[in-house]
């Protein structure tokens, strides 16, 4: 976490509007309404926009296969040392079937042990996308197994997901109550 404290505090209930109660319905039906929510609400018609951007990426839509999406999500979150980031993803991709061990994995990168030839070229194309904003000629090739729409989809998802990094280091999102913060996230 870069932060210890918000910058912009995450609105309460009380605070909420009839447009951003709407807004965020589904996420009252279900009880959680996270701090990332609850602070870029402070920006009613930018995250009304953002969640429709970010809800294609987590969607069926996008059609890079959930476990590669969120590999290709939490080293995102893990190159720009986004803690809240990691610790929100870390559980959504074991739901999407990444092992604990893959998970620890992310952090050394594509050339760890125990990778795939397309994970290790996943994780090698997001290393070069959020140091360089490309993806190398050797890399695209590697990649080759995909679909170029689902190529496309590996550069939105980290540019998505490089934008959500940045919103919640600056703005200080701090972690909801049930998330713990990776040792390695700390700054």
């Amino acid at each position: 976490m870069r932060l210890k404290a918000p910058r912009i505090l995450p609105l309460r209930d009380e605070e909420m509007d009839a447009e951003t109660r709407e807004t965020l319905k589904d996420r009252f039906d279900t009880g959680a309404v996270f701090n990332i929510f609850r602070t870029l609400a402070r920006a009613p018609k930018g995250f009304k926009r953002f969640r429709l951007w970010g809800g294609y990426i987590l969607s069926d839509h996008n059609d890079l296969p959930p476990r590669e999406r969120e590999l290709v999500i939490l080293r995102t979150g893990f190159n720009w040392k986004a803690g809240y980031e990691w610790a929100q993803h870390e559980r959504i991709g074991l739901n999407c079937g990444l092992t604990p061990d893959e998970v620890g994995r992310i952090k050394a990168g594509p050339d760890a042990p125990g990778w795939g030839a397309l994970d290790a070229a996943l994780l090698k194309a997001t290393d070069e996308l959020t140091s360089d904003s490309f993806i190398t000629e050797a890399t695209w090739a590697k990649l080759g197994v995909l679909t170029e729409t689902q190529k496309m989809n590996l550069v939105f998802t980290v540019g998505q997901y490089t934008q959500v990094c940045m919103m919640l280091n600056t703005f200080g999102v701090q972690l909801d109550d049930d998330l713990t913060l990776d040792k390695d996230l700390t700054k």
